[in-house]
């Protein structure tokens, strides 16, 4: 490292602060950041001690603050002012925070979906699901948002709406993956839709809450079509064949999200209810690395 009475060149002081001369030459052509000295050959040197001045300024600007901004506060050195800053920067970097943690939330669960889309067509498979927290919404309190005997993109304006406006509200993260909520009926078939759904990221304390619950699940993926009819025929063939018990809701969602979703071709869903692991040892028996089932329960 260059020096000169313990001064810094302006090449050893960028190498040290890991910036470029072109920056330091900026910052001092505007009045931001001055050199310290000036030797008798002309040369203009920095002091050690302006590594944090360069220090502040960098995160300042990867902050959002404006040159302007940065140089009164620096110039100025009042300590109210600059407490003033840096809690207005906090609070900008909060809000870029849940920004980009909204959009890694979006983007995993769509590189997963798609992933997951990929998988054989109409073939029922086993496996562990982990649990998916839910913003599900009444049909009975959509179907009184619509006109009577709407059609299904008034529905899905309904639901659009209605979900933003809960996020808002509520300050919640969804990647709108849309999906339907079956009960089912005293056969064990799923029943009529009770809540229209979309995946938020973290459970939340509000009235539109429900948790698809962690387990072994009974799924098939349905892969260029929208209408998901046959699925749902597959599905109860395949547990009435193998003997399967089952507990709790039947869900179906969509996987191709919106990225692929409006060319049928690309559509895919995936329906899906979880097993029951009673105490009494209901097993199933899974067939290589697939998860597709093979033989009968075993009870």
């Amino acid at each position: 490292m260059d020096r000169k009475k313990g001064w810094l060149t302006s090449g050893a002081f960028a190498a040290l602060c890991g910036t470029t001369k072109e920056t330091l030459r900026h910052y001092k052509d505007i009045g931001l950041l001055l050199p310290a000295h000036q030797g008798d050959n002309g040369y203009f040197y920095y002091d050690v001690e302006q590594f944090y001045d360069l220090y502040a300024i960098s995160i300042f600007r990867q902050t959002g603050t404006s040159l302007e901004e940065v140089r009164r506060c620096l110039r100025g050195q009042d300590t109210a002012e600059t407490l003033e800053l840096l809690r207005e920067q906090r609070t900008r970097l909060d809000a870029e925070r849940k920004k980009l943690e909204h959009m890694d939330f979006v983007l995993s669960s769509a590189l997963h979906d798609l992933e997951f889309g990929l998988g054989p067509d109409m073939v029922p498979r086993t496996g562990r699901f982990e649990r998916e927290h839910l913003l599900a919404l009444p049909v009975e309190e959509l179907e009184g948002l619509m006109a009577p005997a709407g059609s299904e993109d008034e529905m899905l304006i309904a639901v659009l709406e209605r979900c933003r406006a809960l996020c808002g509200r509520y300050r919640i993260q969804t990647d709108f993956r849309l999906g339907a909520i079956h009960p089912p009926n005293e056969q064990g078939k799923p029943g009529a839709i009770s809540h229209l759904y979309t995946r938020i990221k973290e459970k939340a304390d509000f009235p539109y809450y429900k948790e698809k619950p962690a387990g072994n699940y009974l799924y098939l993926c349905c892969r260029g079509r929208w209408d998901i009819s046959a699925g749902y025929a597959a599905l109860d063939r395949c547990i009435l064949e193998q003997e399967l018990e089952t507990t709790g809701d039947f869900y179906a969602c969509d996987l191709a999200g919106f990225i692929l979703n409006s060319v049928e071709k690309n559509a895919a869903s995936m329906i899906s209810v979880r097993l029951f692991d009673g105490t009494a040892g209901n097993k199933y028996q899974l067939q290589g690395k697939t998860g597709k089932i093979k033989g009968s329960m075993v009870k």
